[in-house]
Formats: structure tokens, sequence, C-alpha cells
């Protein structure tokens, strides 16, 4: 996963709250074995109305959503963070989130920026009153701004997840810290114990 140390962009106002995972990627995506090309199923049912907020050409290539509460709700499906990251956002900032989808949005590299409810609403209204408008979230400082609007405030981090993100350390990459050590108990590991090998047939 590559490092992610400031996100700055666009942003998509998707004024709604509980937005399940089903409704992030319908479950008729599930059956692609690929982990790209998701982003063609991002809330499909609902971009089937023109009118919906992703269809409108001001908010095209936005790197940014900002939804309201409980965002991520639902099943644990790891393609709802694949479609985000695959249709271009690398943020989504919401007042919660679902606890399975925090955490696939920490080991996948996209940003869960949780903000107060009064901070969210103004940072809806402003990005809805200006799709021009420049979000920028620190994510080594914990801040999310909105400059030309005034706009600025912080969001939650516990140390280990802003890490993660700024290193970009996803699970094998966390593992890949410690090769030496596995390296050393290799090498002093006992011979008796049982092995893996490999014999050619």
């Amino acid at each position: 996963m590559r490092p992610v140390t400031v996100v700055s962009g666009r942003a998509v106002p998707l004024d709604r709250s509980d937005v399940d995972t089903d409704q992030i990627i319908p479950s008729e995506w599930l059956k692609r074995v690929e982990r790209t090309g998701f982003g063609a199923g991002l809330f499909s049912e609902w971009r089937d109305d023109r009118g919906f907020v992703l269809n409108d050409p001001a908010h095209a290539g936005a790197t940014i959503l900002i939804a309201r509460a409980n965002f991520g709700t639902g099943s644990s499906r790891e393609h709802a963070v694949w479609a985000l990251m695959d249709f271009g956002f690398e943020a989504v900032v919401a007042t919660s989130f679902g606890d399975i989808f925090r955490t696939n949005c920490t080991k996948q590299g996209l940003v869960p920026v949780q903000v107060t409810p009064e901070l969210d609403a103004a940072l809806l209204e402003a990005v809805t009153r200006d799709p021009s408008v420049e979000v920028t979230v620190d994510v080594a400082r914990g801040t999310i701004e909105v400059p030309a609007a005034g706009i600025e405030g912080t969001f939650p981090l516990d140390d280990f997840t802003r890490q993660r993100l700024v290193n970009g350390w996803d699970d094998i990459g966390l593992t890949l810290r410690h090769t030496s050590a596995i390296e050393r108990f290799e090498t002093s590991r006992p011979q008796w114990l049982p092995a893996m090998t490999c014999r050619g047939g």
C-alpha cells in the first residue's frame, strides 16, 4: 500500500446517513476475482439516477467523499474500500463509520476522517455551494481544512493507525518490518522441529 500523508483535492457531498456496504458496492459485483475494476460498481444502483451527486460533472475527479453518520455499516466486504479507491477516492469523511469498514480502510490506505456533526455539516455545505473548493486532509497532523471557506478542524487517529497510513504499511508490510528477527529465528531454530520443504517431482 502506498504511503498517505496528505490528501488534497475536490470533494463529493454525499448527504446521506447509514450508507451500508451493499449500497457502496452491490453484491453482484462480489463475483469478481480481481481487486481492480470495482470503481465501475461504486454506488451503481444510485448512479442509475441521473440526479445522483456522483453523476454531476462538477464533481468529476474528486478525491474526497463527504457523507453523514454511520458510513460503511453492514457486511465486512473489503470490496467496498476497493470500489471507493478504484473510483479515485483517497479519503472518506463522516461523523461515524462502521467498525469493520473503518479497519478495512486503514489496511488499504483509504483515510477514514471522523469529524463532529457540526464540522461535517459545514464541509457538506461548503462543497455543495462550490464544487471546485479544495479540501485538505493532513494525516500526519490529523487535520482537515477548507481554506477558501474558513473551515478547519481535527479528526482522531491513534498513533499506530497514523504510522500505518503515513508509512504505507499493510499487513504484509508490518510483517516485513521484522524480517531480520524472522531470519535470526530461522537460523537458530532447532533442526528437529518440523519444516516445510519443496521437493521436485
